[in-house]
């Protein structure tokens, strides 16, 4: 049926479409990233959403940091772009396919959140059919290469950024996910179009409220003109759900923009990875 797995829409646009050609772009972004220690086990993390040549040496950080893992389901939560008037969308398809495969839609996960989030928010995931949303399908690519095995995919778009729905849905995700080997992906950019001076200045805030582990500090410093972030909103929840499955600290990994690959630094987009980490806490066994 048409309906059952989800084409890609920006294949051969925002990543290359053949096969071999991607495989081996993604596995060079992730190899050439340098990580430092990682302080735990890897909850979650955040990459950027741009198209591959601008952003993919960034996002390659975030998604090194997964190597060797085989979690039975990832959570990617982004941004939706267009106009759909729902608060918070997923998909109707069965399966999301790129160029190196599909990835199976957890159905009975998405169920379980759905009702909790109907519980807290008194509505549903809206259900949509061949999306043209980047910002979740851009990261696939970069799971089907670095995770050991195949995993069932759990995705998640935002359209209403405010504190009460995405504490709602961040604080769902760690109920549904608990007991589960499981990954959260934040899927954002940050600040859109400055000088690169300023894109910065204004990154810098925003990685500084990442790096302090606080969502709603995300949220504000946004309202407060001091940091951008467009899908702050799927960051913020991401950062509650990992919190919610016991992550307690946040490394920034990796910054650039656009113009650090464009040469352009009159407007820039400014691209950040960042890992969540389960550490031992003091007075704990190990």
């Amino acid at each position: 049926m048409e309906i059952k797995v989800r084409p890609s829409p920006i294949a051969g646009q925002w990543y290359p479409a053949e096969l071999h050609r991607l495989a081996a772009s993604i596995d060079g972004y992730i190899q050439s990233a340098q990580l430092p220690t990682l302080d735990g086990d890897v909850v979650g993390v955040m990459a950027p959403h741009a198209g591959h040549r601008y952003s993919g040496s960034v996002a390659g950080y975030a998604f090194a940091t997964l190597r060797g893992l085989s979690p039975e389901i990832v959570v990617v939560v982004s941004p939706m772009h267009y106009p759909y008037e729902n608060p918070l969308l997923t998909t109707a398809h069965q399966a999301y396919a790129t160029p190196l495969g599909e990835m199976p839609v957890d159905r009975s996960a998405l169920q379980k959140l759905d009702d909790m989030l109907f519980n807290k928010l008194g509505y549903r995931l809206a259900q949509v059919i061949k999306d043209p949303e980047h910002s979740l399908e851009i990261e696939l690519p970069f799971l089907q290469r670095v995770l050991d095995k195949p995993f069932k995919l759990l995705p998640v778009m935002v359209r209403d950024q405010s504190q009460y729905v995405v504490q709602a849905l961040g604080e769902s995700l760690a109920q549904v996910l608990e007991g589960r080997p499981a990954i959260l992906v934040a899927s954002t950019d940050l600040s859109h179009f400055y000088p690169q001076s300023v894109a910065h200045s204004l990154d810098k805030e925003m990685l500084r409220q990442v790096e302090a582990f606080n969502p709603q500090g995300v949220l504000e410093i946004e309202q407060q003109g001091k940091g951008f972030a467009c899908g702050r909103g799927a960051l913020a929840a991401v950062l509650w759900a990992a919190r919610g499955m016991g992550a307690n600290h946040a490394q920034v990994l990796n910054y650039a923009t656009s113009g650090d690959i464009t040469g352009d630094f009159s407007q820039v987009v400014g691209y950040g990875a960042a890992v969540f980490t389960r550490s031992a806490t003091v007075g704990e066994n190990i």
